[in-house]
């Protein structure tokens, strides 16, 4: 996703978390110029129409809410399968890892944080939404220390009908209160409930209910009272105690009757002439819910109670009259009957088994191949019968299960006798998503998702300038099939872009700059290789680099690397100097002189600063080439004083006329009232200086 545009607005930045349902990541919209969060159904829900219903119901749940403290909605849509839900975006961290790092929290905090909850909570029961998943991943805290409720993603209208499903809750066992858990409508004073644990679990650092299962937690919500909070932790005052337990009472009509009520109680509870107030005194069990666990006798078959009979009257004084025994006889005539019935029936027992064949105990072949299956049950004189059936954790041709099943223990039956075999035809192959540009980690949870052992997933880094982490390319291409429970797979991944440290090759051989190039994985190309004439550097020497200098990150692979090689100076370049015989502004006060050169070579090159009391002779050196003269500026009290020109064809006279000094083309002479400047003497290495005839081409005026 990281790179992609939504909706030809949102430019997805970076991901930023992600839950069971959804995955939200900090993305710019485009046209307000603001940064927002995006939230995007998970892929593998994207045909998952409950799914799809839940991310909607958030969108339309949160967007008919405006308050400080919920998160803001501002776009809902879908690009193809891409579900995703345009919200505001909260920098900062969740209420759970303030938990983790902080908790036990100080008291005023946790009481801070759960009244600006309960304003939020307030405001979404007005506008009648039931949020049912108030919880701690829930709660987004910003760098300001404003509270946001996010996630209504199994809110409901406070009218509507419960999305609870036949024989499942939805929600957070931990946090859900025992009318959530018994299935039945939940309404605002569950979110009271709820909120009573985010401030229990704040102040305490624990869960008030923990188990081994999500059934077992959800019981004790119904059947067991929370310890008491003072008992975890002495520190909380009586009045924030009495006001966790009012909250988690388990019949709602002993809660608070509003969360409006509850902040109010809130917003008092830390004045000191409460803190110490009496303890609510509240039964060990709602006694008044007649739907509580109990223990009852247990109601059996002879014990029907009826009401007791009225004996009959009779007179004392008339005995009973005695009654004649007229059953003796008939009674001994139906035990020798009943006897001679049974042994003939004995009899016949024991001659059918003599004759019928001995019952087989039927083998257990689950797990084992269709072939070997038939075999065993063929030793066994039984019969099989294939019936084939899909299993995504069973491979092709296994015996998944048997009707009747075998083994120890299991019926026996006589020979011939068909055993129904159920036989895998391995699981279904499922278009594959395209990982590209996600996390590996979301990958890999996606395929943990389809029963994919992470063992067949392996990662190839490889540099990119894709963010570190991100999967760049997969081994099976997204739409082509794939089994989860069969199939590997190998995602290549950014290890981030691969950067050298370029190297100072100004003064190396060109040979050796390009060896000192090839160590580091950097090349330059022949294009890229420019020769020069250069005053500093002899012929083959590297004199620049370009547009890198040392100790610069350059790219692997980069193809903008340019060396500039010297040829040498050029053939016409010449060697000179003259002698300047300067004077102070004033005879006998110090003047600061500074001369500055343009030549062949460079630019404005200072070559002299000097203070000066008294007239003093500055030999200036400089270069000149047929089309490069060199022209002289001599500052005095940083005003310009002097200014000459010398080219290629005075250095020639000097050279042809040895008793004569070439006299400069340009001269700018000194302002009137300063000390005139004798005439430069030009100096040719070695050479004697020799008075000069030419007159220059210009004059000009100096300050």
């Amino acid at each position: 996703m990281i790179g992609q545009t939504l909706a030809g607005r949102y430019e997805i930045l970076d991901r930023v978390g992600g839950g069971g349902m959804a995955l939200v990541y900090k993305a710019r919209d485009i046209l307000l110029n603001r940064i927002v969060a995006v939230k995007v159904l998970r892929p593998q829900f994207v045909h998952d129409e409950e799914f799809i219903q839940r991310f909607r119901r958030e969108a339309q749940s949160a967007a008919a809410l405006s308050h400080p403290n919920i998160v803001s909605i501002y776009d809902v849509g879908q690009r193809e399968d891409i579900h995703y839900i345009v919200m505001e975006y909260v920098e900062g961290y969740t209420l759970n890892d303030l938990i983790k790092e902080k908790a036990p929290l100080q008291v005023e905090e946790a009481v801070n944080i759960a009244s600006q909850i309960c304003d939020a909570l307030d405001h979404a029961h007005s506008n009648q939404i039931i949020h049912r998943d108030i919880k701690p991943h829930n709660i987004l805290i910003g760098r300001n220390g404003r509270v946001k409720v996010t996630d209504f993603g199994i809110a409901r209208a406070g009218a509507s009908s419960s999305i609870t499903q036949t024989g499942s809750v939805v929600g957070s066992v931990h946090y859900f209160s025992p009318e959530h858990a018994k299935g039945t409508a939940a309404g605002a004073k569950s979110d009271i409930y709820s909120l009573g644990i985010v401030l229990y679990q704040m102040l305490t650092a624990k869960l008030p209910f923990s188990g081994e299962s999500p059934v077992s937690v959800a019981l004790k919500h119904l059947q067991e009272n929370v310890e008491e909070p003072r008992r975890v932790n002495p520190l909380i005052p009586q009045s924030v105690e009495n006001i966790i337990l009012k909250a988690m009472r388990k019949n709602p009509d002993n809660r608070y009757r509003s969360a409006k009520e509850m902040l109010t109680d809130l917003e008092s509870c830390l004045r000191p002439e409460r803190r110490n107030e009496p303890k609510r005194v509240f039964q060990e069990i709602d006694e008044e819910d007649e739907e509580r666990t109990r223990v009852i006798p247990a109601i059996r078959p002879d014990s029907s109670y009826s009401a007791p009979r009225k004996e009959e009257y009779r007179p004392s004084s008339q005995a009973p009259a005695p009654k004649k025994k007229i059953w003796v006889k008939p009674a001994i005539w139906a035990g020798i009957f009943i006897i001679v019935v049974v042994g003939l029936l004995i009899a016949a027992q024991q001659v059918k088994k003599m004759a019928a064949p001995e019952d087989i105990t039927i083998p257990d072949v689950t797990g084992k191949s269709y072939n070997e299956a038939v075999q065993i049950l063929d030793e066994a004189k039984l019969k099989a019968e294939r019936n084939d059936k899909s299993d995504p954790k069973v491979e092709k041709d296994i015996v998944i299960s048997q009707n009747p099943t075998g083994g120890p223990g299991s019926m026996k039956v006589k020979p011939d006798y068909v055993v129904q075999l159920y036989v895998s035809t391995g699981p279904d192959s499922v278009a594959i998503d395209n990982f590209v540009g996600l996390k590996l980690e979301d990958a890999v949870s996606a395929l943990a998702a389809l029963g994919m052992d992470p063992a067949r997933i392996t990662e190839e880094p490889e540099f990119s300038d894709k963010e570190e982490g991100t999967i760049v390319e997969q081994s099976v291409k997204a739409g082509d099939p794939f089994n989860p429970l069969k199939d590997s797979i190998t995602f290549k991944t950014s290890q981030g872009r691969e950067v050298a440290t370029m190297p100072n090759l100004v003064g190396k051989k060109l040979s050796v700059a390009k060896d000192m190039l090839a160590a580091r994985g950097l090349k330059v190309s022949d294009n890229n290789i420019v020769k020069r004439a250069n005053f500093d550097q002899p012929e083959g020497i590297v004199f620049e680099q370009h547009p890198y200098n040392e100790g610069d990150e350059v790219d692997a692979g980069a193809t903008n690397i340019t060396l500039y090689v010297s040829t040498g100076q050029p053939s016409d370049a010449a060697d000179w100097s003259i002698d300047l015989p300067i004077a102070p502004a004033k005879a006998g006060q110090a003047s600061t002189v500074r001369i500055e050169v343009s030549d062949a070579r460079s630019d404005n090159r200072i070559v002299d600063t000097k203070q000066i009391k008294e007239e003093t002779v500055l030999n200036v050196p400089f270069t000149v080439t047929k089309d490069v003269p060199a022209k002289i500026k001599v500052f005095r009290d940083n005003a310009l004083f002097l200014q000459q020109t010398f080219t290629y064809q005075n250095y020639l006279d000097s050279k042809s006329v040895p008793t004569t000094t070439p006299t400069p083309t340009a001269t700018e002479t000194p302002s009137a009232g300063n000390s005139e400047p004798s005439s430069p003497t030009p100096s040719n290495g070695e050479a004697t200086p020799v008075s000069g005839s030419a007159n220059p081409e210009a004059t000009e005026k100096g300050n």
